[in-house]
C-alpha cells in the first residue's frame, strides 16, 4: 500500500516538501530578526506567515498523499469496459441530401472496418 509512495517520483517530492517546510521556518526567522532590528510591521507579519505557509503546504501535501493511498491504482488504465468502436448515427430526419450523405459514410466506414478485420484475419 505505502509501496506507492516509495518511488522515485514520490521520494523525490517528500525530499522537496521537507526542504520547503523547512525553508520557511528558516525565512520566518530571517523576516524576525529584520522585524526586531527595527523593520517595521510588515516584516512582524511576513515572520508570522512563513511558518503558516509552511504548515498550509505541508497539509495540503498530507492531503495530497492520502488521496494517492485511497485512490485504486488501475485507475486511468483502459479497462475491458473500454468502447473501441459504435456504429455511427444516420441522421434521416430533416435533409434528404444529408441524409443520403450519412449514409454513404457510414457505407464507407463499414467498407473500412471489413478491410481492416480482413487483414487481421491473415
Amino acid at each position: 500500500m505505502f509501496s506507492r509512495l516509495l518511488t522515485p517520483k514520490w521520494l523525490l517530492l517528500h525530499l522537496l516538501v521537507a526542504a520547503l517546510f523547512v525553508a520557511t521556518f528558516f525565512l520566518g526567522y530571517w523576516q524576525l530578526t529584520k522585524a526586531e532590528a527595527g523593520g517595521g510591521a510588515v516584516n512582524w507579519s511576513y515572520a508570522l506567515q512563513w511558518p503558516l505557509y509552511g504548515f498550509m503546504g505541508l497539509w495540503f501535501y498530507l492531503r495530497m498523499l492520502r488521496v494517492e493511498l485511497t485512490r485504486d491504482p488501475d485507475e486511468g488504465e483502459p479497462g475491458a469496459a473500454v468502447v473501441l468502436y459504435q456504429r455511427p448515427r444516420i441522421d434521416t430526419s430533416g435533409d434528404p441530401e444529408l441524409a443520403a450523405y450519412n449514409a454513404y459514410l457510414a457505407e464507407l466506414n463499414e467498407r473500412a472496418l471489413g478491410q481492416r478485420s480482413a487483414g487481421h484475419g491473415r
